[in-house]
């Protein structure tokens, strides 16, 4: 796993990680150095990330502690970061 690419929370979250490593647990954002072509795409769709990915540079998916360790392993993936959950503001 490139931890370089990964941000500190999700970092921090990945030492939480349930027992199965295989378990999509973690919401990221993955930002591309490029708009994604058909193999770059098919990566994602392996790694158990589902939507059309050809095309764009920025993504969500639910992903695995062993697809993040892959993704962030791909020469074309920039960075991985923690989804955050939004909360309503307090009037």
């Amino acid at each position: 796993m490139d931890f370089s690419k990964l941000d500190a929370d999700l970092s921090a979250e990945l030492d939480q990680a349930p027992a199965d490593p295989n378990e999509p647990v973690f919401l990221v954002y993955v930002q591309t150095d490029r708009p994604l072509g058909p193999a770059e795409a098919a990566v994602f769709s392996r790694v158990g990330a589902t939507g059309d990915f050809v095309g764009r540079d920025l993504f969500t998916a639910t992903l695995s502690v062993r697809a993040i360790g892959e993704l962030s392993n791909q020469p074309w993936v920039r960075y991985l970061k923690l989804s955050r959950r939004l909360r309503p503001l307090d009037e």
